[in-house]
């Protein structure tokens, strides 16, 4: 376009696109924030039924103590019930969700052989507060039959990532990039801090719900907004990079949750991290892509003065030049597309179902969207289920975010030295094998289970940060915006399915790395068989984006075989006149 000659003239990164770049990706960490948040916020810990009156006396096995607050600490996530004995002198045995009074019991032992009363616990529970001092499952019961109530949290969070995707991308398009990162990150700080004085588990569904809304909203014009903004020599860096900030998020999150156990008020100290942002970001100038495309051209001119002496330069470039030949270019093109495509008026509209025009077409749109999803799910699987692993469950939290910065590292030189292709497929097939090997690890060697699990979270995210401007590669400008719009939705998906793979940790502590090693390894030996698209021009046509890794031989003869049909139908068309 020819509003790229901007950064040719004024620098590709310079001083200005480098204040507003990382004044912009600073506000990115509180989506990593908000995402992970919930980790800690519906953290239940060890509890058991409690019981009427006073307890005096507790035995597990041969533990004894005066409380079930002292006990429950030192028996952890046993499985055997504790025995209790009150006051008035009732023997009670107490599981998580169900309590037995035994019936004229002779002595206090453990093991007890008469008959017992068995009823479910009616919302009274005793917590070990130990690790956990208050969470929103402690302060609202959200356990046995209420406990699906807990695990909504994170689903419905990204729900509202899906909707709040979908809402403010296509506002910014209307109303400016600058109006929805002002908007989304002061109801970011808004409704962060609202959630921590939720009255109840309804309002604090409804408002993180909200949250997850302009959290995403800000995550999805952002990336926008900085590629706009700085040139094409580094807007691969730049836009792999907002990645790295949601990932200093994750070890936020975790930093927070290690220091502060009380929900609440850890949920302000999480809102409250990036508020700085908003003293300056209302002094965010809108994009000069966007400024032309509505004709605000003065605004455009007074934006290119900024920049040139914010930079130390002298600003030659007028606005006016900007638009000039791209209009004698459009004018040439249309004239051109009127000569050589007459027949074909009026223009066809073009749907999803263009991506799979081919067979070609249709598989490679399978298998990016493929890559979409597991990436998605991989990434949060391996985020939000790291705190499952075994260990210390916040420095496991810190190092699912600290191991993305080296992978969007890493990811940006193997792409533009070896290729997209031989950068994607090999990540996600590392991803599989270091998921599936956790099979084989012995349950008493944690650490080498995190460690696989780090690898694979590494992989997935190089996979993940690379995806994005693969997509435009694959396919030409008249469905470009559509095939990255379809692939961002089953991104989506994949978010939405990934806190329902994490509860199936409850069944075997492993099977959520395994499930996405066994999809990761399927789908990086599916993208062995996309095309690479390094170095090669963007495509303007499907028959173009078509015949994208073949060779040129076959190229050749398949135009000429094409060109000759089209001849012959043209001969049999003149004669049928």
């Amino acid at each position: 376009m020819t509003v790229e000659r901007i950064f040719d003239e004024l620098g590709h990164f310079k001083r200005f696109q480098a204040c507003l770049y990382f004044a912009a990706v600073f506000q990115a960490t509180a989506c990593g924030i908000h995402y992970l948040a919930s980790v800690f916020l519906v953290e239940t810990p060890n509890f058991v039924c409690g019981v009427p009156g006073n307890v005096t006396d507790v035995l597990y096995g041969n533990i004894t103590g005066s409380s079930l607050e002292e006990i429950l600490p030192v028996i952890g996530s046993g499985s055997g019930p504790l025995v209790v004995r009150t006051a008035e002198g009732e023997q009670w045995e107490l599981s998580r969700c169900r309590c037995a009074l035994r019936t004229n019991p002779e002595d206090f032992t453990y093991e007890f052989s008469g008959n017992k009363t068995v009823k479910e616990c009616s919302g009274n529970f005793v917590y070990d507060h130990t690790e956990v001092h208050q969470s929103i499952v402690t302060d609202w019961d959200l356990v046995c039959d209420k406990e699906w109530l807990a695990k909504l949290c994170q689903p419905t969070f990204m729900l509202g990532v899906l909707i709040g995707a979908l809402v403010f991308g296509d506002i910014a398009d209307r109303v400016g990039r600058v109006k929805i990162l002002m908007l989304t990150s002061l109801c970011q700080f808004g409704l962060g801090v609202f959630v921590a004085f939720s009255l109840n588990y309804y309002l604090f569904v409804v408002l993180r719900f909200l949250l997850a809304m302009v959290s995403s909203g800000y995550l999805v014009v952002v990336f926008v907004y900085v590629t706009e903004f700085t040139g094409i020599k580094v807007r691969t860096w730049t836009s792999m990079h907002v990645h790295a900030a949601f990932a200093v998020g994750i070890m936020v999150v975790a930093l927070i949750g290690y220091l502060v156990r009380v929900w609440w008020i850890y949920q302000i100290i999480l809102s409250i991290c990036t508020s700085p942002y908003l003293l300056f970001c209302w002094k965010f100038p809108e994009t000069p892509f966007y400024l032309m495309a509505k004709g605000r051209y003065k605004e455009t001119q007074a934006l290119l003065d900024t920049i040139a002496r914010c930079n130390g330069l002298e600003c030659r470039l007028k606005a006016e030049e900007l638009l000039e030949p791209e209009r004698k270019e459009n004018g040439k093109a249309l004239l051109q597309q009127e000569v050589e495509e007459r027949p074909s008026q009026p223009e066809k509209k073009l749907s999803i179902l263009d991506l799979f025009g081919s067979w070609r077409m249709a598989g490679r749109t399978c298998t990016v969207w493929a890559i979409w999803f597991v990436g998605s799910l991989g990434y949060y699987v391996f985020s939000l289920g790291s705190v499952n692993l075994g260990g210390n469950q916040y420095v496991n939290l810190f190092l699912a975010g600290a191991v993305e910065i080296p992978s969007y590292l890493v990811g940006c030189f193997a792409m533009d030295r070896i290729g997209r292709k031989k950068t994607c497929a090999p990540a996600l097939l590392l991803a599989g094998v270091a998921c599936m090997l956790i099979i084989v690890v012995p349950a008493d060697i944690q650490a080498l289970a995190i460690a696989l699990s780090m690898i694979g979270k590494f992989a997935v995210a190089i996979a993940f940060g690379l995806i994005y401007l693969y997509t435009c590669e694959l396919y030409p400008t008249i469905i470009r915006s559509l095939a990255v719009g379809s692939g961002s939705m089953m991104c989506r998906v994949g978010s939405v399915v990934a806190p329902f793979c994490v509860y199936l940790a409850d069944v075997w502590l492993y099977l959520p790395q395994l499930i996405v090693g066994i999809l990761a390894f399927i789908i990086g030996v599916l993208t062995l068989l996309l095309p690479e698209t390094l170095g090669k021009p963007l495509t303007t046509t499907l028959k173009e984006a078509e015949s994208l890794g073949r060779d040129p031989g076959k190229k050749s003869s398949s135009l000429s075989d094409r060109n000759a049909e089209d001849g012959m139908e043209l001969k049999q068309s003149e004669t049928k006149a």
